[in-house]
């Protein structure tokens, strides 16, 4: 083999879109490494960005028919999760495709630094989340106080601001959807997880269709970065169940604060 003829760009394209996979499907934070990897095939900055949304949309799917049971009880927050993220993943993606190209290129490693910032606190804020929780149902238990009623119009307006972050760019809003949720009295996590994937699925879906319809997809690149996260995906669930939760977060937030530092560095 020459192994000069390899276009190790591709290799990277490939590795680092399985691994992205594998994230995603475990952990969460797989943008950090197949955005940077689309990045590196030398297209420009937004075109990476809407390609990266396009080729990991496909594998948010799966997960809906999951979480299937939890949506058709929890109809009403559904529907307004759903528009939420119909409305501010339109609003997102079109703002995004209106940015320019070095202005979207100087704003990455901000917001890679936001999104591994969120991941570096999801494991605070969800232990913090949880003992209001259990504080919330002894003290309903003891007559002191009644169960709290989710609000569901503040819910709203705070889903279409993370919405609009989801179609512009969205690395990690599926924990802010999951802070959200229970800020605002949700407390059965597989209820907080049905309405998460219903919000993050529409607003990635808007922004998908969007994207392809203006032209923005880089197909030669997308279709392969499609095929390697779906196998990342599928084969991820041995890892799942051998690798504590924690850790998998914590190499979420070092490859994302690495990533920021290069993007930083390269932009300096």
């Amino acid at each position: 083999m020459n192994w000069q003829t390899i276009n190790w760009r591709w290799v990277w394209l490939v590795v680092a879109t399985f691994l992205a996979g594998v994230l995603n499907a475990v952990a969460g934070g797989g943008s950090f490494l197949s955005f940077p990897a689309l990045l590196s095939m030398k297209i420009l900055p937004v075109q990476a960005n809407t390609t990266n949304t396009v080729a990991i949309w496909p594998g948010q799917l799966t997960s809906v028919a999951a979480y299937w049971p939890d949506v058709r009880k929890n109809a009403r927050a559904a529907v307004l999760m759903g528009l939420a993220g119909l409305i501010g993943g339109t609003a997102g993606s079109v703002v995004l495709l209106n940015t320019p190209q070095t202005t979207f290129l100087h704003l990455v490693p901000w917001l890679l630094l936001v999104a591994a910032s969120i991941f570096a606190v999801s494991g605070p804020v969800s232990r913090r989340l949880e003992r209001l929780k259990r504080a919330r149902r002894e003290r309903a238990a003891a007559g002191q106080a009644r169960e709290a009623r989710p609000h569901h119009m503040a819910l709203f307006l705070s889903a279409v601001v993370v919405s609009f972050y989801v179609g512009y760019f969205g690395a990690g809003a599926g924990f802010v959807f999951m802070t959200l949720l229970g800020l605002y009295g949700f407390e059965d996590i597989h209820v907080i997880n049905a309405l998460k994937v219903v919000a993050n699925l529409l607003a990635n879906g808007i922004a998908f269709v969007i994207f392809i319809v203006d032209g923005q997809v880089v197909w030669r690149y997308c279709v392969a970065a499609m095929i390697a996260a779906g196998i990342g995906g599928y084969v991820s669930a041995s890892m799942a169940k051998r690798v504590p939760q924690p850790v998998l977060r914590a190499l979420v937030v070092v490859i994302g604060l690495g990533m920021a530092a290069w993007f930083f560095w390269r932009n300096h």
